[in-house]
């Protein structure tokens, strides 16, 4: 799965929060684990939208395909009708694969959203002092009565737009770099 080695980290920092003065240490990782995984859940769902575009691209053409085949056929074409035939083989097999491939990125988006809810569960246990025993299974969002938590949430999203700025700044420093090696000064 994509999240595995997140979820490995994520699970050494927790297993690793037994001191009180290693708490904020920790969390502040836990909270940085988890923009990531928050951000690999969009580039999943950017994925999904783009194979569900192509799929109705494909599916589109499959029709017109047939509609051009029907046509040839009521005017007996045989040369279109064979080619058209051959086409429609072509994209039916596309919209096939498309398919199982949009039903594959969904189900792997909902296993990924369940499993950034827990890592978000847990970090918000560990941010109440809470620690988690070995092996235990996470209470989900409205058994801990966070459902519209959103100061975690913005505190997320404000991490991941550092970090984003903190990632372009850096771009930006070595670009200046490397322009300031190549002009010789």
């Amino acid at each position: 799965m994509v999240f595995d080695s997140l979820r490995r980290s994520f699970d050494e920092l927790l297993s690793r929060a037994t001191k009180p003065e290693e708490r904020r240490a920790i969390a502040a990782r836990m909270k940085d684990t988890l923009v990531q995984a928050r951000i690999g859940l969009e580039d999943m769902r950017a994925g999904l939208t783009t194979a569900q575009q192509r799929l109705v691209i494909e599916e589109k053409e499959l029709e017109t395909v047939r509609r051009r085949k029907e046509l040839a056929e009521g005017i007996k074409d045989q040369e279109t009708v064979d080619l058209a035939v051959k086409y429609e083989q072509m994209h039916a097999e596309r919209v096939a694969v498309l398919r199982r491939k949009v039903e594959a990125q969904e189900a792997e988006l909902g296993l990924a959203e369940r499993e950034v809810g827990s890592m978000a569960a847990e970090l918000r246990q560990v941010m109440a002092g809470a620690p988690l025993p070995q092996g235990a299974v996470p209470p989900n969002d409205a058994e801990l009565g966070l459902g519209n938590d959103t100061s975690l949430n913005d505190e997320i999203d404000s991490l991941g737009r550092a970090r984003a700025r903190q990632e372009r700044e850096a771009d930006a420093d070595r670009r200046l770099e490397e322009l300031k090696r190549r002009m010789g000064k």
